[in-house]
């Protein structure tokens, strides 16, 4: 049971690793630089071709706020905060399942350590086994029981450890993902402003 257990947690824990490195690799300061020059130079299609050369979320992001940039200020505030609560979610998806593995695993931990302890008293209580059986029966069994109990902790602990890591890097994730809203919201309204005098 611990070793599916396990196999869930390192599931998830690889999964997660590999879409918050793969997905979240751009720069977003240095990206929205580019997509300002252009956005001030009055290139916007540019732009929007910019935002289509990955399909990264802060890209997708930017190319739905530039997307209505020749709309008014409410319609780019709804195109920009529609697409970051689709996006938002994904940073953090699966991430809160390991906290309950965490759980599951000690419970599995020591659910191994009881049946461990039942077979220790069972084999001390057997009538008719010699001293040396009966010696290796209670080895085996209390070896059964730690090594359920170390296996379901470590296994605990390493979900406690990685849902930290990831759930820390999916909040910093979110956060960037605001501020690129906030900057791709301020640049259009400012140039729509310009445009109108």
């Amino acid at each position: 049971m611990n070793l599916i257990c396990s196999g869930f947690v390192l599931t998830i824990v690889i999964e997660r690793i590999l879409f918050q490195v793969t997905r979240y690799r751009v720069n977003s300061t240095e990206f929205f630089a580019q997509i300002k020059k252009l956005v001030l130079a009055g290139n916007i299609d540019r732009a929007i071709k910019n935002c289509e050369a990955k399909d990264y979320p802060i890209l997708q992001l930017v190319k739905a706020g530039l997307t209505n940039a020749n709309k008014d200020e409410a319609e780019i505030d709804a195109a920009l905060s529609e697409k970051l609560s689709e996006l938002k979610p994904q940073a953090e998806k699966r991430i809160g399942a390991l906290w309950s593995l965490a759980n599951i695993a000690t419970l599995i931990g020591l659910l191994g350590t009881v049946s461990g302890l039942i077979a220790t008293f069972n084999a001390i209580a057997a009538p008719g086994l010699s001293q040396a059986i009966k010696q290796q029966k209670l080895s085996n069994g209390i070896a059964e029981a730690m090594y359920n109990t170390a296996l379901g902790l470590g296994i605990a602990v390493f979900c406690m450890i990685t849902h930290i890591i990831l759930h820390t890097r999916a909040k910093a994730i979110q956060h960037d993902l605001e501020s690129t809203m906030e900057r791709t919201f301020n640049l259009l309204t400012i140039q729509n402003r310009r445009g109108q005098h």
